[in-house]
């Protein structure tokens, strides 16, 4: 009996481990790096979010806010500093995906968050230049 037990519990553990590692990087079952972000007409709900609570919110929200920056909700960062409406060359979260001195690339490198692919990264400038909406 007691063999079986120890037999139960090692199966069942191996199980779990097998369910944890076939997670993907997703959000609402939809690969993050495979939503495809428009050339215009940014969306900051549909586009944007999914992207920022994926690969910056774990580190950068209301409770463990690094660097004094909260990119959990809209308002915390669209703020003149971080996101400046229409400039994006302008807003240091530009300058942090790029690595732009002196700021360190974000995500860093080594981190378990993936890199904005170009489509994220460009998406991410439009929408600023297109004001930054809370669409």
């Amino acid at each position: 009996m007691k063999y079986l037990f120890v037999n139960i519990s090692i199966c069942s553990l191996f199980a779990v481990m097998i369910f944890i590692s076939g997670c993907k990087d997703v959000i609402n079952d939809n690969p993050i790096d495979n939503i495809i972000i428009p050339d215009s007409n940014v969306s900051y709900s549909q586009h944007l979010a999914p992207v920022l609570e994926r690969k910056c919110v774990p580190c950068h929200n209301s409770a463990y806010n690094e660097k004094d920056v909260d990119l959990s909700v809209w308002t915390n960062f669209v703020d003149g500093r971080i996101v400046v409406p229409g400039e994006p060359d302008n807003s240091l979260i530009v300058w942090s995906i790029e690595g732009r001195p002196p700021f360190q690339l974000m995500p860093p490198i080594g981190s378990p968050y993936a890199p904005f692919t170009t489509n994220q990264y460009n998406g991410l400038k439009k929408w600023i230049e297109e004001g930054a909406k809370n669409n």
